[in-house]
């Protein structure tokens, strides 16, 4: 194993008009920053479906080198390898000596970054060690599943000065960066009120071809929570400013009746198909209600057991109008004499468009159209200056926290619960942080 002696390295805040420009001001023994000219050196832990997507934009990406790979399953490792290889780039060094091998990828002395597309169950406990030892961290949603796990990450990226970055691309979105340019230029007026959902149906996610339960599908054995708040939240943070003059303040959670995940396996599979009888915990419908601490308002739903085409049902509200992603439409009051009807997005989509998608030909045949693109591009010129994450901990932590707080209003008959405040008063002064233009 390769041994490090890492010091603690501290952010500098560079100045209250650019909030997200915390320098590293110190390197870590042994390692030399990526500066221009010099490839950001990565390492991969998790070969798998999710990892191997991750791994293809990375390939097409110049000035950067996949070094180490890391996974379980030495055929998905290899598979990766392949990857690497075909993109003319050099074979990269392999781990896959168990569970506890990616330790020994993140000790690389030669390593600036890990990518993480684990397990939820590992997720906090990479993140942690790739912190300790010097590596910028890209950690795949949720980057926690607990409480502590949230608090694990924080007071680790904090006491390393390393950042943290979890890979929500939803925040990467074309339409909604061109909602938080509208939003800032204040079009909708004073927001007050959000609503979000991630709405799709993930059977085939949960169980494998024959219905058994995959890794993910464990989760809905033991678990009855708002299991993928993410992606609802992915522009929603920026959107309300929230860790940025507000923040979450309290979370009431209700779910309705397990129903789908049995009736899905029945049809599919028989009646006699015996993990459509096991007792899932998860219902099937959950929906979350947050009221910040400024007073406004959020209504989160997770829809991802039953039939029904993918929707997010983002809307943006207020007092001058809003956004509405099912309609693909907005409403703005600021104009005399205009009706109260909606417009097509279209038109203020390449009117507001954000400087991260134009021009961008990173994001052309990219995943999830093109957001994984840009979502890695910034994570990497992140990591080559040596600045603060686009998303940062403290924004990871709080999209992520959803979930073991829905959990716990849910089994309190719907009680309210308290949002653990990350950034410990930092957010009464910090000022918007994500995808601010120069």
């Amino acid at each position: 194993m390769h041994s490090t002696n890492i010091e603690r390295r501290e952010f500098l805040k560079a100045g209250a008009t650019s909030a997200a420009a915390m320098l590293l001001t110190q390197n870590v023994p042994g390692q030399t920053p990526a500066g221009e000219g010099k490839p950001v050196r990565i390492g991969c832990v998790g070969a798998g479906r999710r990892g191997s997507s991750l791994l293809r934009n990375l390939v097409r990406m110049e000035g950067v080198e996949v070094v180490a790979i890391c996974d379980i399953d030495p055929a998905a490792a290899a598979k990766a390898e392949q990857m690497v290889v075909k993109s003319g780039r050099k074979s990269p060094e392999l781990y896959t000596n168990g569970e506890e091998d990616f330790r020994r990828l993140m000790d690389r002395p030669d390593l600036d970054a890990v990518i993480i597309a684990t397990p939820w169950e590992w997720h906090t406990t990479m993140a942690v060690h790739a912190m300790k030892a010097g590596k910028y961290v890209g950690v795949e949603v949720p980057c926690a599943i607990t409480i502590d796990e949230c608090w694990q990450l924080v007071n680790t990226s904090e006491a390393t000065g390393v950042p943290c970055m979890m890979l929500e691309n939803w925040s990467f979105r074309r339409d909604n960066l061109a909602v938080l340019k509208m939003i800032r230029q204040g079009h909708f007026g004073e927001i007050v009120h959000c609503h979000c959902a991630h709405s799709h149906n993930c059977i085939h996610w949960y169980f494998d071809a024959q219905g058994r339960p995959r890794w993910s599908g464990n989760h809905l054995l033991k678990r009855n929570a708002d299991q993928y708040p993410t992606h609802s939240l992915g522009p929603v943070l920026s959107w309300m400013d929230i860790n940025c003059g507000d923040r979450f303040d309290t979370v009431v959670s209700m779910a309705s009746r397990s129903l789908g995940i049995q009736d899905q396996l029945d049809r599919k599979h028989g009646k006699d198909h015996a993990p459509a009888k096991l007792p899932y915990k998860q219902g099937d419908i959950v929906t979350t209600m947050v009221r910040t601490s400024k007073g406004n308002t959020v209504v989160i739903a997770m829809d991802m057991q039953l039939p029904r085409p993918y929707d997010n049902r983002w809307q943006i509200q207020g007092t001058r109008g809003l956004y509405n992603e099912q309609r693909d439409a907005v409403f703005m009051a600021d104009i005399p004499g205009k009706p109260e009807t909606w417009e097509p997005f279209a038109p203020y989509q390449t009117q507001y468009e954000h400087s991260w998608w134009k021009s961008s030909g990173a994001a052309h045949g990219a995943g999830h159209g093109g957001t994984d693109a840009i979502e890695l591009r910034e994570f990497v010129r992140s990591v080559r200056s040596r600045t603060q994450t686009p998303i940062d901990v403290y924004d990871s932590v709080t999209m992520s926290v959803i979930f073991p707080l829905s959990e716990q209003s849910i089994a309190a008959g719907s009680a309210p619960v308290k949002c653990p405040d990350f950034t410990r008063g930092k957010w009464k002064t910090t000022r918007p942080k994500f995808a601010v233009e120069t």
